[in-house]
């Protein structure tokens, strides 16, 4: 692994991280030995806006039953549960962590769908799967991580079948370019935050062989979101439980920062559909 690489993986690594969501779950008032996808919203779509661009980004992509779907930066599972059980599709999940690979494995056979998801400890920039493996290649929050975003679309094309679709939910450079406020979610420092404007997003698919199908600028929606956790601070509900469990114990500081790097304006939030062309 490349020193890029093990301080991304250090960043998000928690070898007890399984265990802590099982307790907040019994916490919770669940029983860990009887879960259903549901149970570990409040974990595992840990993204901005959470299920709810989950689902968005599904419905744009035209998500049906049986598609071979690989979910790229899958984190502990919760989107390839997701689409398994409202889209029926088969979905694997790819991430360079491995303690998030170990816990969406365990996570997915306790909710009883380790015979549609599974989950491989890999490389975005040389995935380990053969060309034409995957109807949709999905990623969501993944890319603000990966300096070779060329390589990274390059890799996404190669294991589409011709027709395949890219779906992704990304965040991205705004216009207002004079740095980002630290910590964020994804990155303590500008060491490990590699952030793309739209239109060089749009270039580097369209020169990796994709035709956009869909685009939609979700960053008013992403404000509004913020605004409500914002209302609501001060009642039980102000926060999502468990978000610390995966952001950190620092994760009010984290998720403050990129509301206000959001709301001015240095960066955008974007779910788009690209087609493999070729």
């Amino acid at each position: 692994m490349t020193d890029a690489k093990a301080v991304v993986e250090r960043h998000y690594s928690q070898a007890d991280l399984g265990d802590k969501i099982l307790e907040a779950v019994r916490a919770a008032g669940k029983d860990p030995n009887a879960l259903v996808p549901a149970d570990l919203t409040p974990f595992d779509q840990f993204h901005l806006r959470g299920d709810a661009a989950t689902r968005e980004l599904a419905g744009m992509a035209e998500l049906r039953p049986d598609l071979a779907v690989l979910d790229v930066g899958s984190g502990i599972g919760g989107p390839a549960r997701f689409l398994a059980t409202e889209f029926g599709c088969r979905v694997t999940g790819l991430d360079l962590t491995e303690d998030f690979c170990r816990t969406a494995t365990m996570l997915t056979a306790r909710t009883g769908l380790a015979d549609r998801v599974s989950f491989r400890q890999g490389d975005a920039l040389a995935m380990p799967f053969a060309d034409g493996d995957f109807d949709v290649v999905w990623t969501q929050h993944a890319a603000m991580n990966i300096a070779d975003k060329a390589r990274l679309y390059a890799e996404s094309h190669r294991v589409l079948r011709p027709g395949g679709r890219l779906a992704l939910n990304d965040v991205l450079a705004g216009p207002k370019v004079d740095g980002l406020h630290f910590p964020v979610p994804w990155a303590s420092s500008a060491e490990l935050s590699f952030l793309i404007p739209p239109d060089a997003l749009r270039d580097l698919l369209t020169s990796a062989g994709f035709r956009q199908c869909a685009w939609r600028d979700c960053t008013d929606a992403v404000i509004a979101w913020f605004q409500e956790m914002r209302a609501r601070r001060d009642s039980a509900a102000a926060e999502v439980p468990g978000r610390h469990l995966v952001v950190g114990p620092d994760f009010r500081t984290r998720l403050a920062n990129l509301d206000r790097n959001i709301r001015e304006e240095r960066l955008r939030v974007v779910q788009a559909v690209f087609e493999r062309t070729d």
